[in-house]
């Protein structure tokens, strides 16, 4: 058996096993595990002739989740990290330092959801003399992994059902994927989002993620912004919020991802 399956047998014995029953309807071990290997796998970065994937991630969970674990936070978290290292020793993959995995409380999630944020942090082993810097990679947007279908009975590893939820922006027939923790709204060709409309500052407002919640910020604009007809200076978002900026509507929406 290779040492990848223990680690996930183990990490999966802390759900199946003394703590399997407080586990009904809330985020189970494995599941940590398999989100944080996908995302090591969806931030890989090419460089020379090496692949980088991020060394640090940050899970993110409910309170309820996050007291469920208070018990063996710090022996599961050393797991997390084992099961990363083995992946990245398996797959080739080059990190900066060994694998951290830190855990933080998100008020804004419900019971079973979670989320994930990677970085990769500067600091480790220098690059070999024929490889080039490794690339400057800045923190990627927090995942958020729900159930598909509520259950309150305990699962199966095979059973679980996970989806990634991704927010998005639509105005005028078209749609944004938000990706990154800060997008930028206005006139200017340099924003993330350009809409062509004279009553839009040219850095006019943004949306900003924190943790695995969304806020509207408005940037010091001429005509000021909206959320749902109120002008305010910042709001947080929920599915199906309106943002007016000058005559402009987007609409905010959180949907299950690929």
């Amino acid at each position: 058996m290779s040492v990848l399956r223990n680690i996930e047998d183990k990490i999966e014995s802390l759900f199946e096993g003394v703590f399997g029953r407080a586990f009904r309807t809330n985020v189970q071990p494995v599941e940590l595990a398999r989100k944080l290997v996908k995302e090591m796998e969806d931030h890989r970065v090419i460089s020379v002739s090496r692949l980088y994937v991020p060394n640090e991630y940050t899970v993110y969970l409910s309170p309820a989740d996050r007291e469920q674990f208070a018990n063996y936070e710090e022996s599961l978290l050393g797991e997390l990290q084992d099961y990363l290292a083995e992946n990245a020793r398996r797959e080739k993959y080059v990190l900066l330092s060994p694998p951290r995995v830190l855990m933080e409380t998100d008020e804004d999630l419900e019971v079973g959801e979670f989320g994930i944020a990677t970085r990769m942090a500067q600091g480790g082993p220098e690059p070999a003399p024929d490889e080039a810097p490794a690339p400057e990679v800045g923190p990627g947007a927090t995942m958020v992994y729900k159930p598909k279908q509520p259950d309150t009975q305990a699962v199966s590893a095979e059973e679980l059902g996970l989806e990634r939820e991704v927010a998005t922006l639509s105005w005028d027939g078209r749609r944004h994927e938000i990706e990154k923790r800060r997008v930028v709204i206005g006139r200017s060709k340099d924003c993330d989002i350009q809409v062509a409309d004279p009553n839009v500052s040219r850095r006019h407002a943004e949306v900003r993620q924190e943790g695995a919640a969304h806020w509207v910020v408005d940037l010091d604009s001429t005509n000021g912004t909206e959320v749902n007809g109120r002008r305010l200076k910042r709001a947080k978002l929920r599915p199906g919020d309106t943002i007016t900026v000058g005559s402009t509507e987007l609409v905010f929406e959180r949907e299950a991802g690929g």
